[in-house]
């Protein structure tokens, strides 16, 4: 059995220790706004936070979740009462497909977290999330937005 909290609520989970986080959230605790994309933690799109760190779920082994905080898409804001990041990226009209967007907004509110201004170079450095919509442009924009609503 593995214990953890996910956004904010108790979960424990009896799965073999080795499989990845990202299995454990969308099939086990029924929570389907992380995606998978390519199941080799290169494309970003099943970004998490474990304790506040921006993680590539597909390649997390569940067992080292064990006594952490874990935080997916659901967990950062909602409709009423949105997180920065999400407020900046419907203000900037980000998604196009919309399928890599959690991964890239959790992937930012890691790094405003670490850094609640960056610049281009930051941006750069730390969101290496991958978009084949190409959206890129807008997510820089709505990446600063974010930073200045913050």
């Amino acid at each position: 059995m593995i214990s953890f909290n996910i956004n904010g609520k108790p979960a424990r989970v009896e799965v073999d220790e080795n499989t990845p986080l990202l299995w454990v959230i969308r099939d086990m605790l029924d929570l389907k706004g992380t995606k998978f994309g390519c199941g080799k933690a290169a494309c970003g799109a099943c970004t998490i936070h474990v304790d506040g760190e921006a993680v590539r779920s597909c390649s997390f082994a569940v067992k080292y979740a064990e006594g952490k905080e874990i935080t997916t898409i659901e967990g950062l804001g909602n409709q009423e009462n949105p997180h920065p990041v999400q407020q900046a990226w419907v203000e900037e009209v980000v998604p196009q497909c919309g399928y890599c967007q959690p991964g890239f907004m959790m992937a930012t509110a890691a790094l405003l977290n670490k850094n609640p201004n960056p610049t281009d170079e930051d941006i750069d450095a730390n969101i290496v999330n991958i978009c084949r919509c190409g959206t890129y442009y807008r997510m820089r924009k709505a990446i600063h937005k974010a930073a200045e609503l913050s």
